[in-house]
């Protein structure tokens, strides 16, 4: 049977394909180091866990309001007021299944065929997916290490035609960790309100950031870009509760509509039990995430000092998520070549950078534990020694 032309050049992720074929590794008895997830490998805080078996035992545990219940909207809303200084009442929030099911409804909500939705390259694998899914038209914009992966003025003005709907916005960035300042997101801002498209901005990563810097969301300022602004987050990175699929956007008033209602139809409601334990998240104690992010930041300081100090591979210091941008173009061989022959030949699971749009980078996650990473890079620094790499 002929599939819809729409899903026809979507495959799996390759994050996650690689991420499982390291892990069949690991079933069949080879000795794996995987730097290939992205989630955190700290277990979900107890008192979160607690108030998920407390939600069982009570029968809470049927449908809520398609957008959540609004015990957890009114939650969000004051995080957003207090974390991220952003306005938004509970009618303007839809709670899902997840961050990535939040960014897919946002697409679906808003675009249609023939609009372009701007994507700074390098970016996270699954937003082409997505705007090809909604009909409309990935338009890249490649950034490269000068800039620190980020987008600069001239690039981004270019990109903007007619046809543009909106910019994909991540910030920390999967896979690169960089993180837009206060100035370079006042530039965005102003050429979002001069031209009138919306900004997605995706924050998943908000409370990952090191080095004590600050972390500004692009809706905070100004009423103008706050309108053309539709924000993401989830508890997944931040509180390491990346199977209980709970995500949210913030936006325009009649944005939100709709999603709620396209959600309504397609997934009824995100799960009852994980809105209760991410409201405890909200609501109780940081500490957890603190001291997360403080160990976090040892692993890629240990990383970045070790990989740099490596033949034939160099990387920069990302500002925040949990992972490190390897430039492999000494190589001369594909991201994913290299990343099959780090798995076949080293047994180090890592993510090639070809789907992320950076052929001559690969990925290395440090959600992992100290341990794992010494190991993994005493294995990498070995094979990488081994090379004989034309000059």
């Amino acid at each position: 049977m002929k599939l819809a032309k729409r899903v026809s050049d979507i495959g799996e992720s390759v994050t996650l394909g690689i991420t499982s074929k390291a892990k069949s590794m690991a079933t069949e008895g080879v000795d794996v180091v995987s730097f290939a997830a992205g989630e955190p490998d700290f277990d979900t805080p107890d008192f979160i866990k607690e108030a998920a078996v407390k939600a069982i035992k009570e029968g809470f545990t049927k449908y809520t309001p398609s957008s959540g219940m609004l015990e957890l909207r009114e939650a969000i809303a004051g995080k957003l007021k207090k974390d991220n200084n952003l306005d938004y009442s509970p009618a303007e929030i839809v709670v899902s299944n997840g961050a990535k099911h939040s960014l897919y409804n946002i697409f679906q909500a808003i675009c249609e065929k023939g609009d372009e939705v701007m994507i700074p390259a390098p970016y996270w694998l699954s937003y082409p997916a997505m705007v090809n899914l909604a009909e409309a038209k990935s338009v890249f914009i490649n950034t490269d290490l000068k800039s620190n992966f980020k987008v600069t003025e001239r690039d981004l003005a270019k990109a903007i035609t007619d046809k543009t709907k909106c910019l994909i916005l991540n910030s920390p960035s999967n896979p690169t960790g960089s993180l837009y300042s206060s100035d370079e997101l006042k530039m965005i801002a102003r050429l979002a309100v001069k031209h009138k498209f919306l900004v997605i901005s995706d924050e998943i990563y908000e409370k990952l950031v090191y080095d004590n810097k600050p972390y500004v969301s692009i809706g905070s300022l100004g009423p103008d870009i706050h309108d053309l602004t539709i924000t993401v987050n989830g508890v997944s990175k931040s509180y390491s509760m990346t199977g209980w699929r709970i995500g949210y956007a913030a936006g325009p008033a009649g944005i939100m509509k709709a999603i709620a209602n396209m959600q309504s139809h397609a997934a009824s409601n995100p799960c009852s039990i994980s809105q209760k334990a991410t409201l405890a998240g909200l609501e109780g104690d940081q500490k957890f995430v603190l001291d997360m992010r403080a160990e976090f930041q040892k692993r890629r300081d240990l990383m970045v000092s070790r990989l740099n100090k490596m033949k034939n591979i160099s990387c920069i210091k990302p500002e925040g998520a949990f992972y490190v941008f390897c430039d492999i173009s000494k190589l001369k061989e594909g991201s994913i070549k290299i990343a099959n022959r780090l798995l076949e030949e080293a047994k180090v699971a890592v993510i090639p950078g070809k789907p992320f749009g950076a052929d001559s980078f690969i990925r290395f996650s440090f959600a992992t534990s100290v341990g794992a990473i010494n190991k993994g890079l005493d294995r990498v620094e070995e094979w990488m020694s081994k090379l004989v790499v034309d000059s």
